[in-house]
């Protein structure tokens, strides 16, 4: 069991490593994750995160239903700030690139619709099939897939917990594309690579803004807008955008 993390370059690859389960997570490897997140959020030598599964059967099949437990404390329910992630509340504002490589299911499809960018190998297959179980996509699933697909298109797969193919995941836009398994890697940390030569502290902005604009009116959202740039202006990485450009070479940033 494990949630192996490697970092290179400012890139954090995170891997979902329990092939033997499809990478579904019992309660161990939720917490490992929401470390490995946590890790992401606070190092400032990382700039973005790939997130993906061991082997080439599955991104993740989310909760391994042996270990789901069915007798938790009430008082559980009320730790909201336990094992978080960033499909259920934890607040990571460096992009998460996913490279979806199989099964994305259940809570694996909710964490990877906590993510930024989503690039897929072409058997990928998707999939909230918690109501099979007599469950539902609590961990972000319900609230995220009517937000980032169509209405009709989001309540059938929360409905009948029926499986969107690849190419169908694609057309509705739930992923940015669709790639061979033999260049997912390869592509996932292409994006990865071109985020992180940007500024990290104008990603991290144009990140935070997007998503916390979702829930504001228009004219808050403007207003949010205009003091996240008028802090970045402050900024020395802004100041070495500016001379980079002017001198024909490439910036030196530090997210100062």
């Amino acid at each position: 069991m494990s949630i192996d993390v490697s970092v290179s370059d400012h890139i954090a690859l995170i891997v979902l490593n329990r092939p033997e389960r499809m990478n579904a997570f019992d309660r161990a490897h939720y917490l490992a994750l929401s470390e490995a997140f946590a890790r992401v959020r606070d190092d400032p030598g990382i700039r973005v995160a790939v997130v993906t599964g061991q082997g080439e059967r599955a991104f993740s099949t989310g909760a391994d239903l042996k270990d789901l437990p069915f007798s938790l404390e009430l008082s559980e329910l009320m730790l909201t700030q336990n094992g978080l992630l960033p499909n259920r509340g934890m607040e990571v504002w460096k992009p998460i690139v996913s490279a979806v490589n199989g099964y994305c299911l259940a809570g694996g499809m909710c964490l990877m619709l906590g993510t930024d960018i989503r690039i897929a190998a072409e058997h990928a297959v998707f999939g909230l099939s918690e109501v099979k179980r007599g469950l539902i996509a609590a961990n972000g699933g319900v609230n995220r897939v009517v937000r980032q697909l169509p209405y009709p298109i989001a309540m059938e797969l929360l409905l009948t917990g029926d499986t969107l193919d690849a190419a169908g995941a694609e057309r509705w836009g739930l992923v940015n594309r669709v790639v061979p398994m033999a260049q997912l890697m390869d592509e996932a940390m292409r994006v990865a690579r071109r985020i992180a030569a940007n500024a990290p502290l104008a990603v991290q902005a144009a990140k935070e803004v997007a998503q916390r604009g979702q829930d504001l009116d228009m004219r808050t959202g403007l207003r949010l807008e205009q003091v996240m740039l008028r802090m970045l202006q402050g900024s020395e990485d802004a100041r070495e955008g500016v001379a980079a450009f002017a001198e024909k070479r490439q910036p030196v940033f530090q997210a100062r």
